[in-house]
């Protein structure tokens, strides 16, 4: 095939031709995988071809060798691997000629092809001479610009790619020189500048060594500061972006730049042009985000090491607050109506807020100032920022040093959501939402919200609430986090109830407004009616609450009548969809904690019907909140749920089956719990299928396997719910059970997430096996004992000496020890015999602070001593 003919026939806006070349290209590509990649390689390698086939031969070679899902990527990199190392060879070749085109396109693809075959290579000790030949480019004395672009381009992208281990320290140190010396101010070229210190910011991970060395530290710090003050604009923002991710990586060796860095990110936000100006502030936040995480990794582990906390913001704060203040004075005529919009001012008070979280108590007396001085100004940009301003504070500072200031200005700001600003109202409501967030406590005995205040505080917020769609969306802000205060708080929060029925209105007609574009202010609304529900007192308001059920389940009913013409009206329906559904399940979650059934089966029938009509809808998003509301009417409506099982257990088994929507797997199996915990052993006819399909997913390598952990819960639950017959299923899920237990101890533990998977993995495990011991206990029971040897193995262990054991991996599995005991009793009297763990393992947890885990160690060693003596 003429393969330059095919590239721009896939590009054609005939359809039919578009088609026709794209099923050619993917047989090529299956057919003879080397030679596709050798082909359009030659192509991309080609300046006499036309842009546009080079630049699609570009993107189809770069998305043969890397892909997002997992699988697939791992697919690909054996099929490179498996390539002849000639045709490899040959294709590298073409790729590195190409870095020297005069074509941007060309060379950038090529820069990014690189990357992609390194990022295969080099952690397999692969293309060794890459490195070097990249940096012959650089050294070349005829270089042109456009190569030393393009190499720079590239060695950041493959820097990107791959981990600093894959790289030796001599090919580290050659990179960083190349790098550098693109940087310097003798490199005239602002094309190959900017491609270096874009390329630096890449490098910085790997430049640990060299970032110990002084002197090299010294050298790269001089060249990225005076890089900040160059001419072209793009290049300082680039200079600033390395300086934020230097702030993060190398905190503890900044200290001798401090000074340097602040006159040159004071001069930036203050002056220069606002992409710069950004991430001059930028680089504040994050040595902020530093300081903070170092506050609260001192504050859980009761050490403070000042070697470790330079207080940089402390040091600065005299100086970094004005500047940050003078930000909030550059706001755009029409960012209140953006809330994707990110401007100086935005970045500004988002670092004050930091900022205030950094240095609490002393950020007040630096910023009050501020505020007393523009907050009556006639210029709305002074009200606003000002505004800005005492909210960014909220959140660091102590409640003594806040309230009176709070309490000063309350009525002021409840006043403002008048002003004759849009802005301004903007900010003020998006100020009291935060005022409640932080300083409405009723149950710990402070709240800016009082009984005698309570009436005007409502009338403001339901006054405002019919202000423009972007105030609107800030004042259900303000009323969800009112409620919030309340939540728990017992008979205090009776005070809302004179107010529910308006309240509700309010955010029902809200939801139901026609003048915003935007679906967030229909969704703020119901989520603030979510937690209305969740903080009313159901014993006074049962009837409101049932009323409002009927008026949920009827606009859910309406969906279903919307017109569909586009697939922005139907998004717009399942988004409607799921909100409904998330509202029904929180009220029917509401009512079953007062153990009003009947209020719930009389809607019981309607509410199933509109639920299964949601799975029609192809959303996964609706799926799930529909599995939701549905587990919560199994759960309150009881064993009376069974009737809907024939019709809903198709739903439920397509829903465990969803591998691609994983959550709503996952949500799938937290109702499976709901129904055995509401059914009990009417469950039994429609468990073969739910097993089937549990058990199918945990063989998956397709599922998510954040899913797998509930799922091994989930078959506990079961076991427990059906007793004596889960013996058919013992075959199948016992060596499931023992894989997951091996996967434990097989896995690499380098990073925080990984110790969380493990520790819901071991807990899980913990789970099934009780669940399943409780359930033969009182018959079958001698089923478990050839597994008995395994489980205690386990739990061993897990138990023994791990300090990345998370408190509630020890209760599941010290309760299961307990239940092991407890179900096989005599039969396994010999394992408690020849060990001490279970001694010593009850004793540490006998001593505990956690009382629900002393109780359960107490009542496992009573077990056991019984065991013992039979």
């Amino acid at each position: 095939m003429d393969i330059t003919q095919v590239l721009l026939a896939a590009q054609s806006h005939d359809g039919q031709t578009r088609t026709t070349a794209e099923e050619n290209l993917k047989q090529f590509q299956q057919k003879n995988f080397p030679h596709f990649l050798q082909t359009l390689s030659v192509e991309l390698s080609n300046d006499e071809k036309p842009p546009e086939s080079r630049r699609l031969a570009g993107i189809l070679l770069k998305n043969s060798l890397d892909a997002k899902d997992s699988t697939r990527k791992e697919e690909f990199v054996q099929r490179w691997i498996n390539v002849d190392p000639a045709i490899k060879l040959q294709v590298k070749e073409s790729l590195l000629m190409t870095l020297g085109s005069p074509v941007f396109e060309a060379r950038r693809s090529s820069s990014q092809v690189i990357a992609k075959v390194a990022a295969i290579e080099i952690p397999h000790q692969g293309w060794p001479e890459l490195i070097v030949n990249l940096l012959t480019n650089m050294t070349k004395p005829d270089a042109a610009p456009c190569l030393k672009q393009a190499t720079l381009d590239c060695l950041g992208y493959v820097c990107e790619e791959i981990s600093p281990e894959d790289l030796e320290q001599d090919q580290v140190n050659a990179v960083l020189t190349a790098v550098v010396q693109g940087m310097n101010h003798v490199e005239n070229n602002s094309d190959v500048r900017l491609a270096a210190v874009k390329a630096l910011y890449n490098a910085l991970d790997f430049a640990e060594t060299n970032f110990q060395n002084e002197l090299e530290r010294n050298y790269i710090m001089k060249v990225v500061c005076e890089t900040a003050m160059c001419k072209e604009a793009d290049i300082r923002k680039a200079a600033f972006e390395c300086l934020v991710s230097i702030a993060s990586i190398y905190y503890d060796l900044l200290e001798p730049y401090m000074q340097t860095i602040f006159e040159l990110t004071s001069n930036a936000a203050r002056v220069d042009e606002e992409p710069v100006a950004l991430q001059a502030v930028e680089f504040w936040s994050t040595v902020c985000d530093e300081e903070i995480a170092r506050q609260e990794e001192s504050k859980e582990s009761g050490v403070f090491s000042s070697s470790c906390h330079f207080h940089f913001i402390e040091k600065a704060l005299p100086s970094l607050v004005p500047m940050l203040l003078e930000t909030l004075m550059k706001q755009e005529e029409d960012q209140d109506q953006d809330d994707g919009i990110w401007n100086i001012s935005m970045s500004g008070g988002t670092c004050l807020g930091l900022v205030a979280r950094t240095v609490q108590d002393a950020i007040v007396p630096l910023v009050m100032p501020f505020i007393e001085g523009n907050i009556t100004k006639p210029d709305w940009h002074s009200r606003e920022a000002a505004t800005f301003a005492f909210s960014s504070i909220l959140e660091g500072p102590s409640v003594q040093k806040l309230t009176p200031l709070v309490h000063a200005g309350f009525d002021f700001l409840l006043n403002a959501t008048k002003d004759q600003n849009n802005h301004v109202r903007d900010t003020t409501a998006w100020t009291l939402s935060r005022i409640f967030e932080f300083l409405h406590s009723p149950t710990s005995g402070f709240s800016v919200v009082t009984d005698a205040n309570l009436p005007y505080v409502i009338q403001i917020l339901l006054t405002s609430i019919k202000d423009s769609p972007n105030v609107s969306e800030k004042i259900c802000g303000a009323l969800y986090f009112l409620a919030q205060g309340y939540e728990d708080a017992g008979s205090i929060s009776s005070v809302l109830t004179p107010y529910l029925g308006e309240i509700i209105s309010a955010l029902l007609a809200t939801a139901d407004r026609s003048d915003s574009n935007d679906s967030r202010l229909c969704g703020s609304a119901y989520e603030t009616l979510n937690e209305i529900i969740r903080c009313s007192r159901i014993s006074e308001n049962l009837n409101m609450i049932v009323q409002l059920l009927q008026e949920i389940l009827k606009r859910l009913n309406q969906t279903f009548e919307i017109q569909i013409t586009s697939s922005d009206d139907k998004e717009k329906q399942s988004d409607l969809q799921a909100l409904l559904c998330g509202v029904a399940q929180v009220i029917l979650q509401k009512i079953s904690s007062c153990h009003e059934k009947s209020a719930i089966l009389h809607f019981s029938d309607q509410m199933m019907v509109l639920f299964l009509r949601v799975f029609s809808c192809n959303s996964s998003n609706v799926h799930e909140e529909a599995m939701l509301a549905i587990g919560a009417l199994a759960y309150a409506t009881g064993p009376e749920f069974v009737k809907y099982m024939p019709e809903f257990h198709k739903y439920l088994e397509m829903g465990l089956q969803n591998f691609g929507a994983y959550q709503v797997c996952c949500v799938s199996v937290g109702v499976v719990g709901d129904i055995c915990h509401a059914l009990d052993d009417k469950v039994l006819p429609y468990c073969d299928g739910i097993m089937s399909a549990l058990l199918k997913d945990l063989s998956s390598l397709e599922l998510h396997r954040s899913v797998k952990p509930p799922i091994l819960s989930c078959i506990g639950d079961i076991a427990l719910t059906i007793g004596e017959h889960f013996e058919k299923y013992v075959p199948y899920t016992m060596p499931m059970l023992q894989g997951a237990a091996e996967l434990c101890f097989r896995m690499d533990i380098p990073d925080d997430d990984s110790i969380e998977y493990q520790n819901e993995l071991s807990r899980s495990i913990f789970e099934a096996y009780s669940g399943i011991l409780q359930g033969f206990k009182n018959s079958k029971s001698e089923l478990m004992v050839p597994y008995a040897g395994n489980i205690f193995q386990f739990v061993e262990l897990v138990l023994k000496d791990n300090l990345l054991r998370d408190e509630s991996v020890t209760k599941a599995g010290v309760a299961m020890v307990g239940d092991l005991a407890d179900a096989l009793g005599p039969n396994i009297k010999l394992l408690f015999k020849d060990s001490n763990f279970h001694s010593e393992l009850l004793g540490q947890c006998c001593q505990s602070d956690d009382e629900q885990l002393r109780e359960t160690a107490s009542w496992v060693q009573g077990v056991i001593t019984r065991v013992l003596v039979s």
